[in-house]
């Protein structure tokens, strides 16, 4: 998962200041999260999972709300199809959503820990990572579709 990150980032970097930031939150949202399995339970766990809750809800945030809809704005433009096929995306962006907003109600006031509460926070955590990996490749490629395919158009027509 950090290595597809790092490859995003060397594929759209610099094309958009909102998507390199986003992108940015990525990282920290990955290395976080691969991070927390090697928390010890005694030293502030609850406040490790806090934290990332809270970068998981920005990096969410800033999607639905800023990057998905520049890129929308941007796929607009262009009577290609790609809208149309970067919407058809948002059915499963939207389940791994909603995947994260379960755990942030579940884990963002996480406190004390029992070996059933550890065990059910092992395997949400392997259902989560899963489910963001997912949502990294969709949005991957939404940024693919609505974005990088137009750069060349848009860079190739002549200025007038």
């Amino acid at each position: 998962m950090l290595e597809k990150c790092r490859n995003a980032q060397e594929r759209w970097g610099g094309v958009s200041d909102i998507i390199d930031n986003w992108l940015d939150g990525r990282q920290k949202l990955i290395s976080f999260f691969v991070s927390l399995p090697q928390q010890n339970v005694q030293d502030a766990l609850n406040d490790k999972i806090q934290e990332f809750c809270q970068l998981m809800m920005d990096y969410i945030s800033s999607g639905h709300f800023e990057v998905y809809e520049q890129l929308l704005k941007q796929g607009s433009e262009f009577n290609d199809g790609s809208l149309e096929k970067a919407q058809a995306l948002f059915p499963n962006i939207q389940n791994s959503t909603d995947a994260a907003l379960d755990f942030n109600d579940l884990y963002s006031n996480f406190e004390g820990i029992t070996l059933q509460q550890m065990y059910e926070l092992t395997c949400q955590l392997s259902s989560l990572g899963e489910t963001l990996e997912e949502r990294f490749a969709l949005e991957d490629k939404m940024i693919e579709i609505l974005h990088i395919a137009h750069r060349e158009r848009v860079f190739a027509e002549p200025q007038v």
